[in-house]
């Protein structure tokens, strides 16, 4: 019985196998080079999919590989890296990232290639971590480093108070701490391309969920060193990353980053209703947008205070930015309209 049978032979009967479920069935009779070159050969052909990493790699027909999760780890020294070369080198360890639908394969690249080169230039990590994942039709990837934190990175290049204040900012892009090099939009798109969007750091996760069409707050216990980004899209999403782009685009036949929307609960935590000085919490950096959407829903009331400075002062400051509102209670536009329409 030849090799190459002999390795079709187990890939039927075991779905998955090792190289060593090959030695095996063979009685040892052929060399492990001799033998992995043949898998290796199949693989190329595109007989076989491999997965995983180096030492943990195993292979499967493509019919048995659909159902599988696969997945790849490596770590990276932050050296010289280049994000494309890293990207093509994970697709030839995991061929499940090749062949996807074209809406969902530039999504993942755009979204792997943005959140690896953040690893890179920001956090000052020696090392970072990646892994790529296929689980029932999902595709997942993962970047973590253990550097700085992307939260307080931004809070101390920014001067803010707090974590959360770093947080907030980054949900209105065009927040970045290298602004020369940078212009601020990495996060902001990708955690609005995909369906599930993860950036931890520390004491806190920022969770982006697309599918039910909200962002989360949450406390991260125990803390965690650096930065770990999760993103999720289906493999047979209807996502279009231009379709993305435009949604933040004030004028279609003008392409540029110069629409907002900003989700005010976040804003209220701990707190009955929002102040003036939220307000400016809210505002900053806005300024830097021709357009504004400020979402009042799960906002049950705000103070006189806030309107006015929403709704008269930084209009009047600002005339050039277009701010309205949406999803407002009752009691929210009673007090928005008391000082001008939204």
């Amino acid at each position: 019985m030849t090799i190459r049978r002999t390795v079709l032979d187990v890939a039927r009967t075991r779905k998955a196998f090792t190289t060593s479920d090959v030695l095996a069935a063979l009685g040892r009779r052929v060399s492990r080079q001799y033998m992995s070159a043949a898998i290796s050969q199949l693989v190329k052909e595109g007989v076989l999919v491999k997965g995983g990493s180096t030492r943990g790699a195993f292979y499967a027909l493509p019919k048995h590989a659909v159902a599988m999760r696969l997945t790849i780890r490596t770590r990276l020294k932050n050296h010289s890296l280049q994000e494309d070369q890293v990207l093509d080198d994970l697709k030839r360890g995991a061929p499940f990232l090749t062949g996807l639908r074209e809406n969902v394969g530039n999504i993942f690249a755009y979204a792997f290639l943005e959140m690896l080169n953040n690893a890179i230039e920001h956090s000052r990590s020696k090392n970072i971590d990646v892994e790529v994942t296929k689980r029932q039709g999902q595709l997942t990837f993962i970047v973590r480093d253990f550097g700085i934190g992307a939260f307080r990175n931004v809070m101390r290049t920014r001067g803010l108070a707090s974590e959360l204040e770093a947080i907030q900012d980054l949900l209105k892009g065009k927040t970045t701490t290298q602004s020369q090099r940078h212009s601020g939009e990495g996060i902001f798109f990708t955690s609005k391309a995909g369906d599930l969007f993860l950036l931890e750091s520390f004491r806190h996760r920022l969770r982006v969920d697309n599918v039910v069409g909200d962002y989360f707050i949450e406390d991260l216990k125990p803390a965690r060193r650096g930065t770990r980004v999760v993103f999720t899209i289906a493999g047979d999403s209807r996502r279009d990353l231009s379709d993305t782009f435009r949604k933040y685009q004030v004028d279609a036949s003008e392409p540029g980053f110069d629409k907002s929307e900003v989700k005010v609960h976040l804003y209220a935590r701990g707190t009955a209703y929002l102040s003036r000085s939220q307000a400016r919490r809210v505002l900053a950096g806005l300024e830097k947008f021709r357009s504004v959407v400020l979402d009042f829903d799960r906002v049950q009331t705000i103070g006189q205070g806030f309107a006015d400075e929403v709704f008269r002062v930084f209009r009047q400051q600002h005339p050039e930015t277009a701010i309205s509102a949406i999803n407002m209670s009752e009691t929210v536009r009673f007090m928005i309209e008391r000082v001008g329409k939204p």
